[in-house]
């Protein structure tokens, strides 16, 4: 019988506050931030989470998060180049673009909210409608990775004379490539290069008013350009030399404090701010001034320099009018350099919140950090006095829920109710139930880590040599043991609980026991452990990693020479030698029943060993990078790796067969535990997450794995392969390298994945049931046509199709079902696949249901993508002839009924609002009372001003 395994799927991943690998968004108190896969809601405040926005199956990281000006839709892109509206509310899907071949690098939503710009490491621009769900067009142009995008709202509705499209606007982009491009998305082209910078642009925003462009590059160059409204609204003009109009202009280059990368521009979105990050741990605060300001500061100047004159200081003071009067008012005396709010670590982004509750003025600021921590920093109001300068005040830090560096070493409690995580700086503990820290506690730089017999006490060692003994309960460091004089790689608990054993870089294997402390144990409290040094194993190299046999007969020690060296226990007399790795032995770990040891390397191979006789059982080539650490299930011979190839894989330490790969983590894995009872593992890595991973109840067979894998790797290569742009044939170029002139500016949004693949097949399968129905149920009307009446009632009527029949669907309905299934997003890449043959019988189809009118939206939409893609065929042919004036008869027909039924529904509605403001005007003025009026005007009170919007 074919054996069958138990699979294993991710559960929880936890001890993320924020990763690196994007920007964060602020509003009021909740925090979105980018946690790898995820994005999480933090209440900053009440420092708690709200909620975690997961797909399940999606592993992507989130490499951009943009809120709509809907509030309630948060555009969300990631590495695999697809974008994700979020609902904030429910924090489900509501659709996902798939048009980016690299990661999406910017993006930015009209001031509507119902148009969206990505870009990407792919360099193109791609525009699209959030209400029909699919991409509008892909600009080209950029030769590098785009760091930014705004849309340009014009103040004036008037739009060039030559503008025919119903998308009409302009957006900014800027790109690695050092340029800065203006688009016209009425035209579909780049109506403006903008060559001013010598490095990369890394950043770009626009002030409120949309007049000023600030790019920031990565010399640590501020500059400002100014952007033509008038020449924008009249659009390309040739001027009288023959050159066109320029819509960007250069000004200046503001100053700053640091000269690196200027990585962030940010204007606040309601006052007058200015924030720019351009020093990993710090952002600079400018004030804008008015032109009024600056005026009434010149004046100010001029009196005082009158009075300096009164006072006998002519020379000066003449001096200082003369440079007065004759200096105009420059942008860089408008952005005057207010404050810089350093943080605690290396600033990731940073975003003001969209309104301000806070007092009139001051603001807040709020950073997230690449260590995995949030800050919110309170910005506070100019004051005039000169005494204090302005300084930024912390208000919240939110940094328990996750380690700042890269989790080293994990260990579970003998119940598995609690894990010991440790990092360079911090040991945490954690309930594993809930995922909640439960302790924090300081410490040195720790590489292992072990619970104590009874789970009271956490043993952890460190760089320095020491071993660190915390007490649960307390929260608080009991002891401290200059146990080694190097790093401590590893420590391990004798399977009876009453000894352990160190082993260190200063070469030396330490065995220790445990010694009740004094008082601990006094009346019924439980019991407090010390170490007791009682023998030393001096090895000839570093000792990375030492092991108690399960049954206590053996130690098991492997050193930097890449060999095992086993010892008896009791007489640490020398048993066996395992030598056969090329590098380092990092981990291993023995069975329960003493039989067979298994080590892992630097190698990237993990050797299996019979403990009898140090016979090598197998080796097998694990990981594609290092292989960190290797730990048996209990009870059994299978048994856990992980590498830095962000890999976990299970293992059956008898057939040799690798029974699961498990993918999720983003960056390299140090730590692995498993639980003593075999339900779960946990794992802890470079990306600062803690994941599970549960045993589920599902079986695993083996074949059926390595099929899936296959099939996963086949469907991953058609869907490569469709989206290969090729250059000329025997050019040699494809998928990017293809030259550039031979591309359009401007191309149709599409790409292929195994879903649109999945989706295409469904309509196939669909059009192939339905054909053959209606094939079946016309021969059967032929027959019964050409005999006569009684036999024709007689000839019994063909079985129908058993889905047709479960869902009691006609042929048509089934395939229009099976089309509206299809989500709008992925429905054009699916009509891609499909041959030229479905193509003219799905235009059949659309011609019924234009006749019985339904979706008559779908079908337009489906028509004008077939027709546009499959032009010169559809022309060329003549039998699609009498199809298509059917179409068109019965499509026009329909689409004038919805029409007029739009037109009537209109009329009605905006009849309904004229009744209502007629009514209102009228009840104001029935309330108006004179004496009412009069009185209040007696009693003198004073009136507050209101400024009332219209």
């Amino acid at each position: 019988m074919v054996q069958s395994y138990l699979r294993h799927g991710p559960t929880q991943a936890f001890g993320l506050v924020c990763s690196s690998s994007s920007n964060s968004v602020y509003n009021e108190r909740f925090a979105y931030v980018p946690a790898l896969e995820d994005v999480l809601v933090w209440d900053v405040k009440k420092g708690q989470m709200l909620t975690m926005w997961h797909e399940t199956g999606h592993r992507a990281e989130v490499t951009c998060i943009q809120r709509s000006p809907s509030k309630d839709t948060f555009a969300v892109g990631y590495a695999d180049g697809s974008i994700r509206l979020w609902n904030a509310s429910s924090g489900t899907v509501t659709t996902t673009l798939n048009g980016h071949k690299k990661v999406v690098t910017a993006l930015a939503f009209d001031e509507t909210g119902t148009r969206l710009a990505s870009g990407s490491q792919d360099t193109d621009l791609i525009i699209w409608d959030i209400v029909a769900e699919a991409g509008l067009f892909r600009l080209r142009g950029h030769r590098d990775q785009i760091t930014a995008i705004r849309f340009i709202n014009l103040q004036t509705s008037a739009q060039p004379s030559t503008s025919t499209a119903s998308s009409p606007g302009y957006i900014v982009t800027s790109s690695k490539d050092t340029f800065l491009k203006l688009w016209d998305l009425s035209t579909q082209h780049c109506i403006q290069t903008v060559v001013g910078h010598r490095a990369e642009v890394w950043s770009m925003d626009l002030d409120q008013e949309q007049k000023l462009i600030f790019t920031g590059s990565g010399e640590g160059e501020l500059k400002v350009w100014i952007l033509d409204h008038e020449a924008l609204t009249e659009g390309l003009k040739e001027t009288e030399t023959g050159q066109v109009t320029k819509m960007i202009h250069p000004i200046t280059t503001l100053p700053l404090s640091s000269s690196h990368r200027v990585s962030q521009i940010t204007f606040h979105p309601t006052l007058p701010y200015l924030a720019v990050q351009s020093h990993d741990r710090s952002v600079e605060l400018f004030r804008i001034r008015t032109e009024e300001e600056m005026r009434k500061k010149q004046a100010r100047r001029r009196k005082r320099a009158k009075e300096k004159k009164g006072k006998g200081k002519k020379a000066e003071a003449e001096e200082d009018v003369d440079m007065d009067e004759n200096k105009e008012i420059e942008l860089v005396d408008l952005f005057t350099p207010y404050l810089v709010v350093r943080a605690s670590g290396k600033i990731r982004s940073f975003d003001f919140p969209s309104s301000d509750p806070s007092v009139k003025g001051s603001t807040q600021l709020f950073v997230a950090l690449a260590s995995n921590a949030l800050e919110v920093y309170n910005i506070p109001q100019p004051t005039k006095s000169k005494d204090e300068p302005p300084e930024a005040t912390r208000m919240y830090s939110l940094d328990l829920p996750g380690h700042r560096t890269d989790v080293r070493t994990l260990s579970l409690s003998s119940d598995d109710m609690l894990l010991v995580s440790a990092s360079n700086g911090s040991v945490k503990i954690w309930n594993m139930k809930t995922t909640a820290c439960i302790r924090t506690l300081d410490c040195g730089y720790a590489i292992c880590s072990t619970f104590l017999p009874g789970d009271r006490q956490v043993a952890v060692g460190t760089k320095s040599g020491e071993i660190h003994i915390y007490d649960l309960a307390s929260s608080s460091l009991v002891e401290t043991i200059q146990a080694h004089t190097a790093a401590v790689w590893s420590m391990h608990v004798r399977s009876d609980g009453m000894a352990l054993v160190t082993g260190s870089a200063d070469k030396d294997v330490k065995f220790w026991e445990f010694e009740e402390k004094e008082g601990s144990a006094g009346g019924n409290g439980p019991k407090l452990f010390s170490l007791v040094h009682v023998r030393t194993l001096k090895m000839t190299d570093d000792v990375l990693s030492v092991r108690y046999s399960p049954n206590r007969k053996l130690v098991a020690v492997s050193l930097l020479d890449s060999t095992v060296k086993i010892f008896y226990e009791d007489s640490l007399k020398f048993f066996l030698s395992l030598y056969g790795h090329k590098l380092p032995v990092l981990s291993m770990d023995i069975s329960d029943d003493s039989k067979i040891i298994v080590t892992c390397s630097a190698d990237k191979n993990v050797k299996i060993w019979g403990l009898d006789f140090g016979d090598c059982h197998k080796s097998i080539f694990a990981h594609d990078e290092s292989v960190m650490q290797v730990a048996f299930e209990r009870k059994s011979h299978y048994f856990w790796s992980v590498g830095k190839d962000k890999m976990l894989k299970y293992w059956d330490g008898d057939k040799f067969e690798n029974i699961q790969k498990l993918d999720g983590h983003h960056g390299e894995i140090w730590a692995l535990a498993v639980s003593h009872f075999g339900n779960f593992v946990v794992t802890g890595s470079h990306d600062k997450s803690i994941r599970v991973w549960e045993k589920l109840d599902e079986p695993l067979f083996l074949e059926e794995e390595r099929e899936r894998e296959l099939e996963s790797l086949y469907e991953t290569g058609i869907a490569d392969s469709l989206n290969r742009e090729d250059g000329p044939i025997g050019s040699g170029a494809a998928d990017g390298d293809a030259p550039s002139q031979a591309e359009a500016e401007a191309t149709a949004v599409s790409k292929q994945t195994t879903e649109t693949l999945m989706a295409g097949e469904r309509i196939i399968e669909a059009l192939e049931l339905a054909d053959s129905e209606r094939s079946i149920f016309r021969e059967y009307e032929e027959a019964k046509a050409t005999l006569g009446v009684e036999d024709a009632e007689k000839l019994p009527p063909p079985t129908r199709n058993a889905v047709l029949v479960a869902y009691d669907l006609s042929p048509e309905a089934w395939v229009l079902r099976v089309v509206e299934r299809i989500p709008g997003t992925a429905l054009t890449d699916a009509l891609l696949v499909l041959p030229f043959g479905k193509v003219v019988s799905l235009m059949a189809y659309l011609n019924i249901w234009a006749q019985k009118e339904w979706n008559i939206i779908l079908v337009s939409r489906i028509m004008f993508f077939i027709l546009k893609t499959h032009h010169h065929q559809i022309v060329a042919n003549r039998i699609m002839r009498t199809t298509l004036m059917s179409l068109r008869k019965h499509l026009r027909f329909a689409l004038q009924r919805q029409k007029e039924t739009i037109g009537y529904n209109l009329a009605a509605l905006q009849f309904i609002r004229r009744q209502d403001d007629a009514e209102r005007t009228a009840q104001f003025y029935e309330d108006m009372d004179e004496e009412k009026a009069r009185a209040r005007i007696a009693e003198g009170k004073k009136r507050k001003r209101v400024s009332i919007k219209a």
